[in-house]
């Protein structure tokens, strides 16, 4: 799955729950946040790289929506 494609996918998640638009895009990132922070300092490894960008640019998929 492409970042922007799961971007919109972790969006209409919260935007099911009938949340409004920005609180949406405000989960959404939260939830980024999280899976990044757990990558990062959780499970530090060279390995873990292509995961960090590859949440990083989910993250700026949903700030684009």
């Amino acid at each position: 799955m492409t970042p922007k494609e799961k971007a919109k996918e972790l969006f209409d998640k919260y935007f099911d729950l009938y949340i409004d638009y920005l609180t949406c895009k405000k989960c959404a990132l939260i939830a980024v946040d999280e899976i990044l922070h757990e990558i990062i300092y959780k499970n530090p490894s060279a390995s873990a790289l292509s995961r960090i960008n590859y949440w990083e640019e989910v993250k700026e998929e949903i700030e684009k929506l």
